[in-house]
């Protein structure tokens, strides 16, 4: 068995009205592959930020090589042995392979180039790459520049290895020459820590796994006896036990015709929305997708699966590289946010604090923003008619706020979501995507959004509802599509959704 290399033991850390670390262990073995996996707000990232020095641990220890360490920057990590390569390539894409491999590492007082370039090649040549180190790093791929990154972060002797979420931009014969990377130093004796969201790249690659949920260590298991349902069950904290249950919900009157026409083959309604092939490199896969009107559409998967991609292609942040959207049957060009909101789309995003609200705008502006947008800037909503509007979405969506004049920012978390919602119906939307609707409000503010999104389909809107609360997407929705590792896997129609269900079809493994 592999000797322990790195332990944390009871680490704790806390940050202002949130405990994001409660007494956690951690332990990474010399020469083993360790996944580390948890859904949002589980602790990962601050875990690695506390091992690294980005963040102080209030208690606990950490040993490394069986000696206490301390660290209190990255640099002190790197210097004690520990590195790391973050999601997005933190080099200088205008220096060269060589200066980024050896960048504030030169010899002093002058610079021998020579030798510089010798040193990459020398740490590039221990991950089996060989390229020419003198060409700018911006010419070669992301999964080339991933490659870079680690060369520069074992230069220093590192002996364990952070990767986080490194495949997230890679397709799949690089991420496949990535593993070969890991497996390599792996042999080599090197401890790696594997943060990731892909389910088939934990089992293909690691040894072992530990899962964090809500802050807390739920366990370490051994990869190979750890079968994928229990892995998923452990991230969401459902035990698959209290799953055997067929808690459906029976589809929209409307949703159910256009579900049962289209499965008969017969020339029924077409829906609302379509996507057939659509697809982006790197981020989703080619996916075929139906919303009916009246229907709320459930997409359903762990953090990364392709949720989140697939309504941003929907309203235009994104583009895709392959597919085409079509809407009510015809081939439509959705390139940008404008052109949604002129297609009637309205788009709820997850985080709503960086991407959804407006936070020094009051409420009343908030809401009218995307109406004044669909109208253009030269057909001016008038103040009186912003204040009509502002009022009757505050009444109607129960708004807890002083005045249509209060600073969004300063209003609660639900109400924020409220506003966000508000925007979107003074457009009057066919379509209304909404990504994690319900993430961080109270149950009230919760219920109350869920009655909502009961009442705006109960009228022939159509609703793609994504959402990591199981118990939530078996609730509202009246069909349900299943995304893993950016690509669909199932869709689950009336009568077969069940939490059960939506877990199997995550955890079932790929053919």
């Amino acid at each position: 068995m592999s000797s322990e290399l790195l332990l944390l033991r009871g680490i704790t850390k806390s940050f202002p009205g949130v405990k994001a670390l409660a007494g956690v262990d951690f332990t990474v073995r010399a020469g083993e592959i360790h996944a580390l996996m948890g859904e949002n707000g589980a602790g990962k990232s601050t875990l690695i930020k506390v091992l690294t020095g980005v963040h102080r641990r209030d208690s606990g220890d950490i040993r490394f090589a069986g000696k206490p360490i301390d660290p209190r920057s990255p640099s002190q990590a790197q210097s004690a042995g520990i590195s790391t390569v973050y999601q997005e390539v933190n080099l200088i894409p205008y220096l060269s392979v060589a200066e980024n491999i050896c960048l504030g590492r030169y010899a002093r007082p002058w610079i021998g180039w020579s030798g510089v370039r010798d040193r990459a090649r020398v740490a590039l040549k221990r991950l089996g790459v060989e390229l020419d180190v003198t060409e700018m790093l911006s010419r070669f791929s992301i999964a080339i520049q991933q490659l870079v990154a680690i060369a520069r972060a074992l230069d220093i002797s590192a002996r364990v290895l952070v990767l986080d979420e490194p495949t997230s931009s890679l397709d799949e014969g690089e991420v496949e020459r990535l593993f070969g990377v890991m497996r390599r130093l792996k042999a080599e004796g090197l401890g790696i820590v594997f943060v990731t969201h892909f389910l088939d790249q934990v089992y293909a690659v690691s040894d072992r796994i530990t899962v964090l949920r809500n802050g807390k260590l739920v366990g370490e298991f051994e990869a190979a006896a750890l079968p994928r349902l229990q892995l998923i069950s452990k991230m969401m904290g459902r035990e698959v036990s209290e799953l055997d249950f067929a808690g459906t919900r029976a589809s929209s009157p409307a949703a159910q015709s256009e579900v049962q026409d289209h499965s008969a083959g017969e020339a029924a309604r077409v829906p609302m929305l379509q996507l057939r092939g659509l697809g982006r490199k790197g981020s989703l896969k080619p996916i075929d997708l139906d919303v009916a009107q009246g229907e709320v559409l459930g997409l359903s998967g762990l953090l990364g699966s392709g949720r989140t991609e697939t309504a941003r292609l929907i309203f235009g942040i994104d583009h895709p590289d392959t597919g085409r959207i079509l809407i009510d049957g015809k081939a439509s060009a959705v390139r940008s946010p404008l052109d949604a909101i002129c297609h009637r789309f309205g788009f709820c995003p997850e985080d709503r604090k960086i991407e959804g609200i407006i936070p020094n705008l009051s409420v009343r502006e908030n809401v009218v923003l995307a109406l004044q947008a669909s109208q253009g800037w030269t057909r001016y909503v008038s103040r009186a008619r912003q204040l009509e509007l502002a009022g009757q979405y505050i009444k109607a969506l129960n708004i807890v706020t002083p005045s249509a004049e209060q600073p969004v920012r300063l209003l609660s978390g639900g109400n924020q979501q409220k506003v966000i919602l508000a925007r979107w119906l003074a457009s009057h939307p066919r379509l209304l995507l909404l990504d994690e609707p319900t993430r961080g409000i109270d149950v009230g503010a919760k219920l109350e959004i869920e009655k909502l999104m009961a009442r705006l389909t109960a009228g022939g809107m159509a609703i793609l509802f994504i959402s990591s609360d199981l118990e939530e997407m078996v609730r509202n929705s009246h069909r349900v599509v299943v995304l893993r590792d950016r690509r669909k896997v199932a869709e689950l129609g009336p009568g077969q959704i069940s939490e059960q269900s939506i877990m199997h079809a995550i955890a079932a493994v790929a053919e």
